[in-house]
């Protein structure tokens, strides 16, 4: 597959790095020759100086040829454009865009790209490891709307059934649940053991809910 990596940053070189990695074919653009001492000694795809909205940079890229393009330069401005002009001119049929400012997610949110926010991501995971514990995220979709949360059932919840959990929780999901090493899909009527792990997909506000259900009154067991 094809590749270009607009912007040779951190981000950048990073991800042509790994791209190499997997036997794609890539090609990595920066206006800053500088910029290219940044990639790993073990990169073996291509550089092209210039700016990326110059049609002969883009070209130079390979860009009528490219499978993907990820526009990860620190300037959301730069990256919109890129991306339209890829999606829209050379009909790249995989394009994903950085979100350098959350203020400016909005504006490329309405070009409709694939978005990636390295700073609201970030914010949010590390928000999620200095809270509790007990609950872990295994999985982040998108840039973490929705995430699938690992959780160990607690000893007031044992011999209760999975509907008491989660029943009239909307916005969470059971994808999994594992007792014993062996994992199956949970229903509605599977009951809950001491120490079993539960996976469940939700929202920042379903998590809270859930977390609030786990350690609150409504946790204590059915007299």
């Amino acid at each position: 597959m094809n590749v270009i990596v607009v912007g040779c940053g951190r981000i950048g070189a990073e991800l042509a790095l790994r791209l190499c990695q997997q036997g794609q074919h890539v090609t990595i653009v920066d206006n800053i020759p500088q910029a290219f001492e940044r990639l790993d000694p073990d990169f073996r795809g291509r550089t092209v100086e210039g700016e990326a909205l110059a049609k002969e940079v883009l070209e130079r890229a390979g860009i009528n040829q490219a499978d993907s393009l990820a526009a990860v330069t620190n300037s959301d401005t730069l990256n919109a454009v890129v991306a339209h002009i890829a999606r829209t001119v050379y009909k790249v049929p995989n394009v994903v865009v950085r979100n350098y400012d959350p203020k400016l997610r909005s504006v490329l949110e309405a070009f409709g790209f694939q978005i990636v926010s390295s700073t609201a991501w970030g914010v949010q995971r590390i928000e999620e490891l200095l809270g509790d514990a007990s609950l872990r995220t295994v999985f982040s979709a998108g840039n973490g709307e929705v995430e699938v949360y690992e959780m160990v059932i607690p000893e007031n919840w044992s011999g209760r059934k999975m509907s008491e959990l989660l029943g009239d929780l909307d916005a969470c999901l059971p994808v999994a649940l594992t007792c014993a090493g062996h994992s199956s899909l949970p229903t509605p009527e599977t009951v809950l053991e001491s120490g079993d792990l539960l996976n469940v997909s939700t929202t920042a506000k379903g998590i809270l809910a859930l977390r609030t259900r786990l350690i609150g009154k409504e946790a204590q067991p059915c007299s």
